[in-house]
């Protein structure tokens, strides 16, 4: 096994998060250290104010640390620059949020072509690629339909097939199953533990239900801005 392979795929060391300053001062994360390797899926927990979706938003380079190193791959990303992270986020990671946030009165193909229009695609390139990652989430024939002609679940597998056709390394999932009744939120569990295991893309994802961490392999739970515990699943929800 060369070296690099047995670098994490994601390494946090000592990171601290403090916003405001003097009487205002909130320190969000408070020294953590956590790797995550590729091909994990990990569901990180913890009550409101924990640190959980501060530390989610420094792995996905939408915030930096204000202490401590995080490195992907083996690279710091705290000594990137804002451009420099945002190109890094763009190659290796996909996110799926809680409220979906696809755009209205646009189809789902357009909806999924979207991160591939930013990255300068060719329309040949980005209707193939949507297509395959619509077809991936179970969505194809859907293609043409918009938002609001698609269930509460079917949005979701759009919002996850966009977050897809950019092939990252990473999906990081904020709540992915907040708005979705139990069998939907299944579904969407058992739609990313298919995308993790058969196709080997590393999971992230926040939670507060702890059903749905069962679905991932490994729980890391956050309590006032540190991980409380780290521990793996001996088992997971049997796929029906």
């Amino acid at each position: 096994m060369s070296a690099t392979a047995q670098v994490p795929l994601i390494r946090l060391r000592g990171v601290t998060r403090v916003y405001g300053s003097g009487q205002a001062e909130l320190m969000a994360l408070k020294g953590i250290d956590l790797d995550i390797q590729a091909g994990e899926f990990v569901a990180i927990m913890g009550p409101s104010g924990s640190g959980k979706s501060t530390a989610m938003n420094i792995m996905g380079c939408l915030d930096t640390p204000s202490a401590g190193e995080y490195l992907f791959r083996g690279a710091h990303v705290e000594r990137l620059s804002r451009d420099e992270r945002a190109l890094l986020r763009r190659r290796y990671l996909g996110f799926v949020f809680q409220g979906f946030n696809l755009l209205a009165r646009t189809s789902a193909q357009e909806n999924v072509e979207l991160p591939l229009l930013y990255r300068g695609e060719s329309a040949a390139v980005r209707h193939a690629s949507a297509a395959r990652a619509l077809e991936s989430v179970g969505l194809h024939g859907w293609e043409t339909h918009t938002p609001a002609e698609l269930s509460g679940g079917q949005q979701q597998r759009v919002a996850i097939a966009r977050a897809l056709v950019t092939q990252p390394a990473v999906l990081l999932a904020d709540e992915p199953t907040g708005n979705l009744d139990t069998q939907k939120s299944r579904e969407i569990m058992e739609l990313l533990r298919d995308l993790n295991v058969n196709h080997g893309i590393t999971v992230l994802m926040v939670t507060h239900e702890a059903d749905m961490a069962a679905y991932a392999r490994r729980v890391v739970r956050f309590v006032d801005g540190l991980i409380e515990s780290d521990t793996t699943n001996a088992a997971t929800p049997q796929q029906h």
